[in-house]
C-alpha cells in the first residue's frame, strides 16, 4: 500500500505541479543548460569547480540539498496536507533497523569488492590519505550527504513514485518513470562527458534497484540506507579526476586510468552486486508477490 499512501492527502493537479516544479526546478534548469550550452562552456564550469579546494566544492554541491529537502517536506505538509511519514513508509513509524541493514550491506559489499580488486591489481590506484583533509571530508560527508540522498529518495521513490502511481493506476509506470528521470537528472555529471552516455545505464539501473526496494518493502527505509552507504563510499573510499564529486578520499584513480574501463567496472559491479543485494533483502524480509507489487494495479482507497 505504499503508493496508495498518496490518497491520504490532497492531489489536485495544480498541487502536484507546484510541488514538482519547485522541488526539481534547479535540476530541470541544469539539464536544459547541459543540452543547449556549448561543450566548451560546460567544461569551463567543471574546471572552475575543480579549482576550488575539494572540501569547499563538496560543500557547495551538497548544501543546496538542505534547502531542497526542507522545501519538499514543507510543500508535502502544507499543499498536500500529508505527513512526512506517509511519503516514507506504510509502517506506523520509520524502521531504522531496515535503514541500517541496507546501509551496512552496501558498505560491506563495496569494501569486499574494492578489497578484491585492490589486492588483485592496484596499479591504477594511488594512496591519497591526508589525515586533516580526510577528517574534514568525513565530517562534511556525515553531516550533508543525508540531506542529498534524503532529497533524492523522498522526491523520486517517495513523492513522485506515489503521485505517478495514483495517476497511472498501476505500479510499473512509476517504477519505470522515476528510474529513468533519476538517471536523466544525473546526465549533467562530469562522468557522462568522460565515460559517455553508457554511464546512464548505471544511473537508471540504480534507480530501478532503489525503486524495486521501495515497492517490494512498502517503504523508503532500505533505499535510504543503500543510497547513503553508496554515496559515502563513493566520497570516502576512492575518487578520480572525472568524478562528479572529487574528494580527498583514501584512494584515487591514477591519471592513466581509462574512463571506459571504469565504466565497464561499474556496469559489471551493477550486474553482479544488485541481484545479490535484492536476494539478501528478499530473503531477510520474506518478500513475495513480486509481480503484483511491481506491476499490479492501483485502486483508489480511503486511508
Amino acid at each position: 500500500m505504499f503508493i496508495e499512501q498518496a490518497y491520504k492527502g490532497n492531489n489536485e493537479s495544480w498541487r502536484v505541479l507546484v510541488t514538482t516544479l519547485l522541488s526539481t526546478g534547479i535540476f530541470i534548469m541544469n539539464f536544459i543548460m547541459f543540452l543547449v550550452l556549448p561543450t566548451e562552456t560546460i567544461k569551463s564550469s567543471y574546471d572552475l569547480m575543480n579549482e576550488m579546494p575539494k572540501i569547499v566544492a563538496l560543500i557547495v554541491n551538497l548544501l543546496p540539498f538542505v534547502f531542497l529537502l526542507g522545501l519538499l517536506f514543507t510543500l508535502v505538509y502544507t499543499l498536500h496536507k500529508r505527513t512526512i511519514l506517509s511519503i516514507t513508509t506504510t509502517r506506523k513509524s520509520i524502521d531504522l533497523k531496515r535503514f541500517f541493514f541496507s546501509f551496512g550491506l552496501i558498505v560491506f559489499l563495496t569494501l569486499v569488492t574494492f578489497g578484491v580488486t585492490y589486492f588483485n591489481d592496484h596499479s591504477n590506484m594511488v594512496w591519497n590519505f591526508h589525515p586533516v583533509k580526510f577528517l574534514l571530508l568525513f565530517i562534511v560527508s556525515i553531516v550533508l550527504f543525508p540531506f542529498q540522498i534524503g532529497f533524492e529518495e523522498f522526491l523520486f521513490r517517495g513523492y513522485l513514485m506515489q503521485q505517478i502511481g495514483i495517476l497511472a493506476k498501476n505500479r510499473w509506470m512509476p517504477l519505470l518513470v522515476t528510474s529513468v528521470i533519476f538517471g536523466l537528472f544525473h546526465s549533467a555529471n562530469p562522468e557522462v562527458a568522460e565515460m559517455g552516455f553508457g554511464v546512464m545505464v548505471f544511473y537508471i539501473g540504480t534507480g530501478f534497484l532503489l525503486g524495486i526496494m521501495t515497492l517490494m518493502d512498502e517503504g523508503l527505509e532500505l533505499s535510504l540506507g543503500f543510497h547513503l552507504g553508496n554515496n559515502l563510499m563513493a566520497a570516502l573510499l576512492i575518487t578520480s579526476d572525472f568524478s562528479a564529486l572529487q574528494t580527498d578520499a583514501l584512494f584515487k584513480l591514477s591519471a592513466k586510468e581509462n574512463p571506459a574501463d571504469t565504466l565497464n567496472d561499474m556496469l559489471l559491479s551493477m550486474l553482479i552486486l544488485y541481484p545479490i543485494i535484492l536476494l539478501c533483502m528478499a530473503k531477510k524480509y520474506k518478500w513475495s508477490h513480486w509481480k503484483e507489487k511491481l506491476t499490479g494495479k492501483i485502486d483508489a482507497v480511503k486511508l
